[in-house]
């Protein structure tokens, strides 16, 4: 099976963490961590970087590692690490996503996740949480 490296950036402002829909594909209308592939050369960070200033016309600084999540879809098994993500510059402008919104913890639950991201979501809300 094709494994998929991808780095996501959970991008977070005054408790609330952005979340991005997916405008296209078979997973078209779910939500997501904004990210995408790591190219060959690449670094997760470095890839991230990219892929929000391609995705969202926003610098971002990349801090720690969240989690890093190993899923299997139908027809690839997805590599995936998440980082925390703060705004540099830019207004998060979507170029590729038909919607976004800022969620809290209590939030989360409102918008329907990619099967890969509910196993983090489960984490996130015990992080923003304190518990």
């Amino acid at each position: 099976m094709k494994t998929i490296h991808v780095a996501a950036a959970i991008i977070q402002k005054d408790g609330k963490i952005f979340a991005t829909q997916r405008g296209y594909g078979r997973f078209k209308d779910f939500w997501e961590f904004p990210g995408g592939k790591v190219e060959p050369g690449e670094t997760s960070e470095t890839a991230l970087l990219r892929e929000i200033w391609e995705e969202l016309d926003t610098k971002i600084a990349v801090g720690e590692l969240a989690a890093r999540v190993e899923y299997d879809y139908p027809d690839f098994h997805l590599s995936m690490e998440c980082f925390f993500a703060e705004v540099v510059s830019g207004e998060l402008v979507l170029k590729e996503h038909e919607a976004a919104r800022w969620l809290s913890g209590e939030e989360l639950d409102d918008v329907e996740w990619l099967p890969a991201d509910l196993e983090l979501i489960a984490r996130l809300k015990e992080m923003i949480s304190g518990g």
